[in-house]
């Protein structure tokens, strides 16, 4: 794999992966809600207009086009398990900016990602 692939492929990575804690930090904000016919249009305003929910729809619609050009360069029997690691970065991401716990079998988890990702980047 080219370095130029690497790269979009890990940009596409960070992208998903920052979409989603810039997601979860978006919900902190609005809260817990329920979606009903009374609240969908001041829930939908709020989410709408949330800078982190927004941010977050930013990073997928890069993402998409960071994805494609890497599809261009990267069978995607390669380039599809990698994605896998947005888990991983995710994971360290909710611990260090969310405070969400780690486990032992999360760990272990991600220690089978990182060792799947390796092995098929170098068939």
């Amino acid at each position: 794999m080219s370095l130029v692939s690497f790269i979009l492929i890990f940009t596409g990575v960070m992208l998903n992966a920052a979409a989603q804690i810039l997601m979860k930090t978006g919900t902190n904000a609005v809260g817990h809600f329920e979606f009903s016919m009374e609240n969908i249009l001041p829930i939908g305003l709020k989410l709408a207009t949330e800078w982190h929910i927004v941010t977050a729809l930013f990073c997928y619609a890069f993402s998409v086009v960071v994805w494609i050009l890497a599809l261009s360069r990267v069978p995607v029997s390669i380039a599809f398990p990698m994605l896998s690691m947005a888990y991983v970065v995710n994971a360290v991401a909710a611990w260090y900016l969310l405070g969400e716990l780690f486990n032992p079998t999360k760990l272990i988890g991600m220690g089978v990602i990182i060792l799947g990702v390796v092995i098929i980047s170098r068939a």
